[in-house]
């Protein structure tokens, strides 16, 4: 008799996350549960399936590229890395590209850069930024919960309120190697800064010497109606950290940099980082998004109108909403009625659906998401 997943998971796996369902299948916007149970996902990941799940131009590229080669490493030229390298240099602005396996990988890439050109070692970053798990990202990652457990950690590191640029210009010098920040923080509940602030951190960063590293690690790929958050602003950042939607599910990071900024041969690598599998993955990624972005302001306010009672935070297809100490209850409610949302920090209630999402199933979205709200 073959035993049930949870009660395997719950004797094998280690109990780091709260599960309660299990999804086995997935189209577009739509999921279904082990018990047959439809769902429209405006989780998608936490902003990963950019494209929908499993899009078929997406499945037919890394099914192609797995028919050839799964793996060679970088001790080679790898097949399609050169191609993904030159469209994200292209989508960005920026110059060099390299390749890691998750967007924390991609912020401790950014990091390890930004103390090898600058020869600084502090950062600043803001409060209620996330960043990554990983001691080096975990450093520069606000939210004491997650961070104090594992200090001390390597990387010092100043917070500042987000969106104080006085708080900034006082905690950063000449012995900072770079800033951290997200154009909108996103674990946070989708925080927007007030209008000015990234000119305002380019501004800071230019006086000082320090690096601009902007985290579009959930931002990033067409999620606010531009490629990048960062290009709603007109500031162009030294680095930009990219992953979740980069390939549609594919696990990709990637950090991005400008003219002059590069590893040197020996001063970074990883065996897996920028595969076959994941760059095939990518470039179709890309290819879709092209094909959806023109409608992503379109799909942003129609959400916007449907939920304008509640005073929504939304650029995009990413959206906040504060519910506070309801906010358990509401993302339990609008799961009872097949809609799929999840609690951000400080109870903010947040969607990311695919960019695919359609019409109709935004309107179903809005009317499920009222309806718990009450």
């Amino acid at each position: 008799m073959v035993q049930d997943s949870r009660v395997l998971d719950a004797r094998y796996y280690m109990p780091a996350f709260s599960r309660r369902m299990k999804l086995v299948r997935g189209a577009g916007s739509r999921v279904w549960d082990d018990r047959g149970r439809e769902y429209i996902d405006c989780v998608a990941g936490i902003a990963v399936c950019s494209t929908g799940h499993c899009h078929p131009k997406v499945v037919e590229a890394i099914c192609e590229q797995a028919r050839r080669l799964i793996h060679c490493s970088n001790l080679y030229y790898v097949p399609n890395q050169a191609e993904l390298a030159e469209r994200l240099v292209g989508l960005t602005g920026l110059a060099k590209a390299f390749f890691s396996n998750s967007g924390a990988e991609a912020n401790e890439g950014a990091i390890k850069l930004a103390r090898v050109r600058t020869g600084r070692k502090k950062f600043a970053a803001f409060t209620h930024g996330f960043h990554g798990r990983t001691c080096g990202s975990l450093a520069v990652t606000h939210k004491p919960a997650i961070r104090e457990p594992f200090e001390p950690l390597s990387v010092p590191c100043a917070f500042v309120d987000y969106g104080d640029l006085d708080g900034l210009a006082e905690a950063v010098d000449r012995d900072t190697a770079g800033v951290f920040v997200e154009p909108i923080q996103g674990e946070a509940g989708v925080i927007i800064p007030p209008d000015g602030f990234l000119r305002g951190v380019r501004e800071i960063c230019d006086d000082t010497g320090a690096l601009m590293i902007v985290d579009e690690v959930q931002t990033g790929m067409g999620r606010t109606g531009k490629w990048f958050a960062f290009q709603h602003t007109g500031v162009t950042p030294d680095i930009v950290t990219i992953a979740k939607g980069l390939a549609s599910g594919f696990p990709i990071g990637a950090l991005v940099a400008r003219e002059g900024l590069e590893f040197q041969k020996g001063e970074h690598g990883s065996t897996f980082a920028g595969g076959p599998l994941a760059c095939a993955a990518a470039l179709a990624t890309i290819g879709v998004i092209e094909e959806v972005l023109p409608d992503i302001p379109r799909k942003s306010e129609r959400f916007r109108r449907g939920f304008a009672t509640h005073d929504p935070r939304i650029r995009g297809l990413m959206i906040g909403i504060t519910v506070g100490e309801r906010c358990a209850e509401v993302q339990q409610r609008c799961t009872d009625e097949g809609v799929l949302v999840n609690c951000a920090g400080d109870g903010n209630l947040r969607l990311v659906p695919p960019l695919v999402i359609t019409d109709g199933e935004i309107d179903t979205v809005i009317e499920v998401v009222n309806a718990a709200l009450g």
